[in-house]
């Protein structure tokens, strides 16, 4: 690749250059709010389109059927990355937003499991599929398209307000949900109100369609067709070609894994862990949340331009250290800060679960059986207590007994437990006059700012990673296989182990060990790319 000196960016884009940042970021944004609508009430979701009975069975199907949109991320990557770098930028962009923008609003129609019973899991399923599929070619082409129209010496600017979207998008998500459930009464909310803010998004999908109509295909796209410089085989010169598959290999591994796990852990598995770990009422938290990304996201931009000036590979990769190295106490604080009742009574009332007969799950199901361990297990993870778990003695009689202070419950009652855990001072809910609001909203700003330090120049290092010819098929997929494999699957992976290993903060050692792994290649294998051309590289 050729390479040019870096000059200081400009501080204002072109007519031109800001319409067609405008454009992608407004459209990205409304995929992101499709998206996120699901991620934010995949909680709710639970006792709609999944059986009652056992509260975390349902909870991690939530989860899963959202993770499947998520695995099927790279698959669209490659569908859509593919149709990008054959015929053009801007015809996959227009499919991408209907397919994503369709399938959403037919998520408000849907019947829940008390009407039709697993026939409404499925469908949820197949539209997750679907939306999926779409935002897999989303994104490439949003950071394609816009990198192919900067000037050279800001390509981490111009990319970086793409990367603003997917918090905007969750902030919107937020906002909405939050006016439909402070609007509307529980039982209005359950029985109606939660498809409003799905509805209503055929009108943002009417609007974005109208600007990306309105856009021309990349300069860069023009020139290699009009060349006859297209691939007409991208999928095969993209990864069957050793000297590219290494590159695309190492971006995942080195860049991208990292930068998902860090991303996830820093919005979702956040605003999970408030409300479901540390029972903090759920108002209280979207508020945090989102006054956090609104502190945050200018801070994207700040490192897509800074990233021009020193390189993207120091920023991205210290954004991962960061994170591995104090995910346990920024969590820990959370719970000091948000829940101290809940924390004093932890370090008050030692709790432990002998049993036999205990299962991980992760992927949950019809197929899935729960033992009395189990639902034991799952039950007290759920009430954001830490526990022992050990075997039984020989001849024990009792398949599980859990201990809770000096109090023993032989075999499993939920009721029984409710009753001791009160006795012994566990909280069923933080109280908000002794939130520290101060240092919880401290401690969300700084696990945003890591995602923005993540995520601010990645665009911009993908795209300079590949030529133009594949460069959209090639960046897309390490990107969703970053982000929807290894981002997507946290809420679901941190949950199952917090269950199975008895420990609320457990779950965080799974995105603590794939940014250490991203650290560790990405300082070592992989290169600089800020001084790449773009625009001329063919």
């Amino acid at each position: 690749m050729s390479h040019a000196t870096a000059a200081a960016p400009p501080s204002r884009f072109g007519r031109e250059e800001a319409r067609v940042i405008f454009a992608s970021s407004l459209g990205t944004v409304f995929e992101w709010y499709d998206f996120y609508l699901y991620a934010t009430l995949a909680p709710f979701f639970a006792s709609l389109f999944f059986p009652a009975g056992n509260a975390t069975a349902a909870l991690l199907s939530a989860f899963v059927t959202y993770a499947a949109g998520f695995l099927v991320r790279p698959f669209g990557a490659l569908v859509f990355g593919r149709i990008g770098d054959i015929v053009g930028r801007k015809y996959t962009f227009l499919v991408t937003i209907v397919c994503m923008g369709a399938s959403t609003f037919a998520v408000g129609l849907l019947p829940t499991f008390a009407s039709v019973g697993w026939i409404a899991p499925v469908l949820l399923v197949l539209l997750r599929l679907v939306q999926g599929l779409a935002l897999g070619g989303e994104y490439g082409g949003a950071a394609t398209y816009v990198a192919e129209h900067a000037a050279e010496n800001r390509r981490g600017y111009a990319t970086s307000w793409i990367q603003t979207t997917a918090t905007l998008g969750f902030f919107l998500s937020l906002a909405v949900i939050y006016v439909c459930r402070t609007g509307l009464t529980p039982q209005q909310f359950t029985a109606w109100g939660w498809r409003i803010p799905f509805l209503v998004s055929l009108l943002l999908l009417i609007f974005s369609i109208y600007i990306r109509l309105r856009l021309q295909e990349s300069p860069v796209f023009q020139k290699i067709k009009s060349e006859g410089q297209t691939s007409k085989a991208p999928l095969t010169e993209s990864f069957a070609n050793w000297s590219n598959a290494k590159i695309v290999l190492l971006a995942l591994i080195g860049a991208t894994a990292g930068q998902g796990v860090v991303w996830y852990t820093g919005q979702f598995y956040a605003l999970f862990f408030l409300i479901i770990t540390l029972k903090v009422p759920f108002q209280t938290a979207y508020l945090l949340i989102a006054l956090s990304l609104l502190i945050g996201t200018p801070f994207f931009v700040l490192f897509g331009r800074l990233s021009d000036k020193i390189g993207r590979k120091k920023i991205i990769m210290a954004g991962c250290l960061l994170a591995a190295l104090t995910y346990f106490p920024l969590f820990k604080g959370l719970t000091h800060y948000a829940n101290p009742s809940l924390e004093g009574a932890s370090a008050r009332t030692p709790v432990s679960v002998t049993a036999t007969d205990c299962h991980f799950h992760l992927f949950v199901g019809p197929w899935s059986k729960f033992t009395d361990c189990d639902r034991a297990k799952d039950f007290l993870a759920r009430q954001g207590i830490s526990f022992q778990t050990s075997e039984p003695p020989a001849g024990s009689v009792d398949k599980v007994t859990v201990k809770i202070g000096a109090t023993e419950l032989h075999g499993w009652n939920e009721a029984d437990a409710k009753t001791a855990l009160a006795a012994a001072g566990f909280p069923a809910a933080a109280d908000k006059s002794q939130i520290n609001y101060f240092m919880t909203e401290l401690i969300l700003v700084i696990m945003v700012i890591y995602v923005t330090m993540v995520y601010g120049p990645i665009a911009a290092y993908l795209v300079e990673l590949f030529p133009a010819r594949i460069r959209y098929t090639s960046m897309s997929l390490p990107y969703h296989i970053g982000n929807g494999w290894f981002g997507g699957m946290l809420p679901l992976l941190a949950t199952a182990i917090v269950a199975a290993a008895g420990n609320i903060y457990y779950g965080l050692w799974y995105p603590i060990v794939v940014a250490v792994m991203t650290f560790v290649v990405g300082t070592v294998l992989i290169k600089e790319t800020k001084d790449h051309k773009v625009r001329v590289d063919l």
